[in-house]
């Protein structure tokens, strides 16, 4: 069961109205629908759609052993300007269904949904009800139009193991740094689950944050700064057809890292040079950023936003065989130490510091103590294991990363080994590139015991193409043995978690200049039930030239400038 550290009351709920709304009229409150009423104040919606309002597809989250969440969001005209997709000033009834096959001709759950201007005509379905372990399909309908069907499922019974789960886990999707092939061929793999761990949009204007050889296509707005701008960025990247695909094909699990709001940013303090540097002004930008990421995304009404605050951080149950802790590292932690970017920084050991703040950690760890599960999964966003990037005596590490908080992510692996948790897996985005880490007891020191291991996905698209490279050249892996494996090209990572193992499939794509590349897998890693840290069984060989040497050096150091870059 999916659950959250502070239930949202009822009566804030309502006074949000418009962000999650069905109709318990048309289906019945034991057919398993949650949601608000409707809003007094609508306009009753004109008989019919001057177009097909469905561009920006459907998707579904948030599973649980009896039911998931369904979204969609209505958008005749997806990139107007004031952030309403072009629909009237009206609420729509939406309807929905569920089924158990593709046809639908087996209907498990009906009901009708309310989509209001006040919530950019966005409708959140909380189901229950359903059975669990199940594979279902969705669709709505508005008008005289049919939405797209998506794919869902229902996690096994509390009580079980299941089948082995498929899980594939993304970030950093920079629209303007190329074609989004990576979700297609995602979308091709048929996972049961997607984790998203940050970084789904970007806020920058066109032509601000640039790859070399140009960006692929431009960013409509300026940057987002307002409720309407992150309408309307949001609506830009749901109206591409293969990020689409990789909704419709499973539930996901997201959770924001900076670039949904700004580059960067950490609890209250904005980036240097910020559009909003004035702490009321950004308090107002992290309001609107919050409330345009509810709108566009499959999450349970615990979340719905209050003003500049919204918990994301969540437990998703995946029956016996996972838990899945969703965090955020962002709304909670101290400004990064040293003014940020890779240093040499004694603050960054400062016991007080944190990055998931004082509430979190406490829920964090309580869900270890308590937890039955074969994997506890940490979904996460910036790197967790020590990335030193100095071979002298002086640490220099990213203030960024959870090396800035160093005594923060000491008691979380001392919560995890104090409470036996039996195989913990930190799975990380941000850094656009493909890592593996076994995690130490102390990273100072080679020989210590490894106490869990890390798994990073590469972008998909964030940086451009990247390029493939023999990971052993990356001089981060020479300084520091814990970490296994490096590439820097675009991709996923795509898992199977059985009771014995983990196996992570590292998939890269040549190019995303061009539609049509193809996944191939680069590594392959394993963690083994009650064998801490990661094994690789595969590596796809490097083929070297006489250029590799300095091409690579080349490739890491724009990959370690772009980890902190400030456009």
């Amino acid at each position: 069961m999916a659950d959250a550290q502070q239930p949202l009351a009822r009566r804030s709920f309502l006074v949000t109205t418009g962000l999650a709304t069905t109709g318990l009229a048309t289906m019945g409150v034991a057919a398993g629908a949650v949601a608000a009423p409707a809003h007094a104040a609508a306009r009753r919606a004109p008989g019919n759609l001057a177009g097909d309002p469905f561009t920006l597809g459907v998707a579904s989250g948030d599973p649980d052993h009896d039911g998931f969440v369904l979204w969609t969001r209505l958008a005749l005209r997806p990139l107007a300007e004031d952030g309403l997709g072009g629909m009237p000033d009206a609420a729509f009834p939406v309807r929905w269904e569920v089924a158990a096959d593709e046809r639908f001709r087996r209907i498990e759950r009906r009901g009708t949904a309310t989509a209001r201007p006040e919530s950019a005509h966005s409708v959140h379905v909380e189901l229950r009800g359903l059975r669990p372990g199940r594979e279902y399909w969705y669709r709505f309908r508005a008008g005289n139009f049919v939405s797209p069907v998506g794919r869902a499922l229902t996690a096994p019974r509390p009580s079980s193991f299941g089948p082995a789960l498929s899980m594939a886990f993304v970030s950093c999707s920079q629209y303007e740094h190329g074609l989004f092939t990576a979700y297609r061929r995602l979308a091709e793999e048929q996972p049961d689950l997607v984790l998203h761990l940050g970084d789904y949009q970007y806020e920058y204007r066109k032509g601000v944050y640039t790859i070399p050889g140009g960006n692929v296509r431009d960013h409509e707005g300026p940057e987002t700064v307002t409720l309407a701008g992150y309408r309307q960025r949001h609506a830009q990247y749901k109206s591409d057809p293969d990020l689409q695909a990789a909704h419709h094909a499973a539930p996901w699990l997201v959770v924001w890292d900076d670039h949904e709001t700004e580059n960067n940013w950490a609890g209250a303090v904005p980036e240097a040079g910020s559009d909003t540097p004035d702490p009321a002004d950004f308090r107002a930008r992290r309001a609107a950023a919050f409330q345009a990421y509810y709108e566009n995304m499959p999450l349970r009404r615990s979340s719905v936003p209050r003003g500049p605050e919204m918990q994301i951080y969540r437990r998703v149950r995946w029956g016996r065989l996972a838990n899945f802790h969703m965090l955020d590292t962002r709304q909670y932690r101290d400004d990064q130490a040293c003014g940020d970017g890779y240093k040499d920084c004694a603050a960054a050991s400062d016991p007080k510091r944190s990055i998931t703040g004082d509430a979190q950690e406490k829920w964090l760890l309580d869900g270890f103590r308590r937890s039955a599960a074969r994997w506890d999964v940490l979904g996460q966003q910036v790197f967790f294991a020590q990335r030193d990037n100095n071979s002298g005596p002086a640490k220099v590490t990213s203030m960024d990363g959870w090396d800035g908080y160093v005594a923060s992510r000491d008691r979380i692996t001392k919560g995890w080994l104090d409470a036996k948790v039996r195989n913990p897996v930190v799975l990380t985005g941000d850094v656009h590139a493909h890592w593996a880490s076994d995690l130490k007891a102390n990273y100072d020191d080679p020989d210590s015991k490894t106490i869990g291991a890390e798994l990073v996905c590469t972008s998909i698209t964030s940086g451009g193409d990247g390029a493939d490279s023999d990971p052993a050249s990356h001089p981060f892996l020479k300084i520091n043995p814990h970490l296994r494996f490096y590439n820097n090209q675009r991709g996923y990572v795509i898992s199977r978690l059985d009771r014995d193992e983990m196996r992570s499939d590292f998939k890269t794509l040549p190019t995303v200049r061009t539609p049509g590349a193809e996944a191939s897998t680069k590594a392959t890693f394993v963690v083994e039930d009650r064998v801490p840290g990661v094994r690789q069984t595969y590596l796809r060989p490097h083929v070297s030239t006489k250029s590799d040497t300095r091409a690579d050096r080349d490739r890491i150091r724009e990959t370690i400038e772009n980890e902190t870059r400030r456009p």
